[in-house]
Formats: C-alpha cells, structure tokens, sequence
C-alpha cells in the first residue's frame, strides 16, 4: 500500500532561476542538488516546515518527456501556466510583503475569503500558487 508522498515534481523554465526563487526568497531547503551521469540535474527542495516531502525542480527535457510534447511544456511554462498548489502560511499579510519586497510578483494580494487569507503569486519559473493562511485550523 501507498503510504505518503515523498517527491512532487514542479516542471521549470531555468532550474538557476528556481533555485534563486524557492531558496533566496521562498526560504525553501536544498535537500539534493546533484547533476546525474546523463547530465540532467537532480534538484529537489523542501519547505521549511515539511522536510518530508522534496519537490523536484525540473526543466522538461527528454527522456523524462517525450520529444514531440517539449513545445508543449516550453508554451505553458512561458505562460505561467504549468504548475499550481497551495503554499500554507501563518500570517499572509507579513508574508506577501516578505516576498513582495524580494520580487515575487503577486497576482492577487492577501484577501479575506471563507477559508482563511489568500495571496496569489507567479514563482517566475512558470508556475503560480495560492498562499493562503487559514482561519480554521492551527499550520
């Protein structure tokens, strides 16, 4: 039986970009960053409060993705498109004004909605999240 999540894979534009985002200004953990014997390079990161769970920043390339499909992934990378989650925070205002002053480009700043505070932003590597800081539970 399956018992947890280990990896999530967050498909990249320039995975030096990422690492400049999701470590210098998201304050994720470099868990593995290792380039592989056919020169791909493995970087995986992990959120400050989730050790357990590494997200793999990946730039599309063959043989993890078909050749004829790479365009596809480039388009919607380019678009901002490619990826989306949902980011926990505890004080999303504080938090959006954190980032905001370290460039994350925000899409929607911290608003009230029936779940709790929401900011939406783009990772600049192709991808866009909620962060969201809820009312009804303790993170």
């Amino acid at each position: 039986m399956i018992t947890k999540v280990s990896h999530v894979t967050l498909y990249v534009r320039d995975q030096k970009v990422a690492y400049d985002v999701y470590v210098n200004k998201l304050g994720f953990k470099v868990n593995t960053d290792q380039t592989m014997e056919n020169g791909l390079r493995w970087l995986t990161v992990t959120p400050p409060g989730q050790p357990d769970v590494e997200i793999v920043l990946a730039e599309p390339r063959a043989p993890m993705v078909k050749a004829d499909l790479l365009p596809h992934f480039k388009a919607l990378l380019d678009a901002d498109a490619m990826g989306s989650g949902v980011w926990e925070c505890d004080n999303c205002q504080k938090t959006y004004e954190t980032l905001k002053n370290k460039g994350i480009e925000f899409m929607k700043p911290p608003t009230k909605e029936f779940y709790g505070t929401e900011a939406l932003f783009k990772d600049g590597c192709g991808n866009w999240f909620s962060m969201t800081e809820h009312t009804d539970r303790k993170l």
